[in-house]
């Protein structure tokens, strides 16, 4: 029976090193609010109009690559993760391509917009690929340029202290061997409160979900110009609309909840319990966050990576990072069982199951 497996890893961070007190200096913060609240000690910043999702994205990808044994040129399909393109559109997919110089393949690019969740679904996309025998190289990236997008003021420091820079990548290829590869993905979501973490703007709503945002106003738009919500008003530049926005308690509550029954459903269906568990790698939401599921699950330390005090949330790219700075550190050995979970906006979520 054909499985798919993770054959090579890599990761990419900036190396501009941004701190609780760097971030105190611009807005009414310190690095004790910080800490208590996320765990946070500093994150990594891009460099502006030098690198992108896509550049980050490139240089994760070289890595995987080489550590799988093959070349850019074997490359066969190319999933990207990321809710920070470089473009509106095309995606961040055809971009990578043309960055890796395979073009004259013209294999196929496929980009997901699932948020933090971005990586797990992206994962189970390669897996049903891999397996059904369409693809043998897919090539899975997780990217994200947070810094260009965040609001660097008192009025946006519940989010723009989380979030950092960076990217990790993996190629996926068949595997015959027993004990080896994905075990099972399990993927959620509900909208129902999408709003309560959202980035709005730029977007096709036209105001149609004014009323979800707590708003009373159209947001300025005007009938002769029906693109006006995708490339912006000035009511919107006003009222902060391009700026992303969170309801932290609520996100917190719910993200405790949705992480335990997603990774107990792909234990069940592996018939497996977290005693099982070698590695537990959870998306790197907030220490609080994983700390409150390693101690609901009854996890040991030494079953949980975390690295959000060095890297901030990189949302698409946080497990693959985490995954490959703990495989780097000797942390995940042949024939471990690695456990990936992540929840996101959306609301979106999902686990994955697999024997390294």
């Amino acid at each position: 029976m054909i499985k798919s497996k993770i054959a090579g890893i890599g990761r990419y961070l900036p190396k501009t090193i941004v701190t609780n007190d760097d971030l105190s200096k611009v807005m009414d913060t310190s690095d004790e609010w910080i800490r208590e609240r996320t765990g946070i000690q500093e994150r990594r910043h891009a460099i502006k109009h030098k690198e992108t999702s896509t550049t980050m994205g490139t240089a994760a990808a070289k890595i995987a690559i080489e550590r799988a044994g093959i070349t850019a040129e074997d490359i066969d399909f190319i999933i990207f993760a990321t809710l920070s393109p470089d473009y509106y559109f095309p995606g961040c997919g055809v971009l990578l391509q043309r960055e890796l110089g395979i073009t004259k393949t013209e294999i196929g690019a496929l980009d997901i917009r699932n948020q933090c969740s971005g990586f797990i679904y992206g994962l189970s996309v390669a897996d049903q690929f891999v397996k059904s025998g369409m693809y043998k190289n897919v090539l899975l990236v997780g990217a994200e340029m947070h810094s260009m997008g965040m609001d660097f003021s008192n009025k946006g420091r519940n989010v723009s202290v989380i979030f950092g820079d960076g990217a990790g990548a993996v190629v996926i290829q068949p595997t015959q061997e027993e004990n080896k590869g994905v075990l099972n993905t399990k993927l959620h979501s509900d909208g129902t409160y999408a709003e309560k973490l959202a980035f709005i703007s730029p977007g096709s709503h036209g105001g149609y979900h004014a009323d979800k945002m707590g708003a009373d106003t159209d947001f300025g738009f005007e009938k002769d110009k029906p693109f006006a919500s995708i490339f912006g008003t000035q009511k919107m530049l006003d009222d902060d609309h391009f700026f992303p926005d969170m309801e932290g308690k609520f996100v917190f509550k719910l993200a405790v909840t949705k992480f335990p029954e997603v990774i107990n459903e792909g234990l069940k269906d592996a018939e497996l319990t977290t005693a099982d568990i070698d590695m537990f790698i959870p998306h790197q939401a907030n220490l609080r966050i994983s700390q409150f599921v390693q101690k609901s699950m009854g996890l040991r330390d030494d079953q949980v990576y975390n690295n959000i005090m060095k890297y901030g949330n990189t949302t698409a790219a946080s497990i693959p990072i985490a995954m490959c700075e703990a495989w780097e550190q000797g942390k995940i050995k042949d024939g471990d069982l690695v456990c990936l979970a992540a929840f996101g906006s959306g609301f979106t979520w999902g686990s994955a199951l697999l024997r390294w």
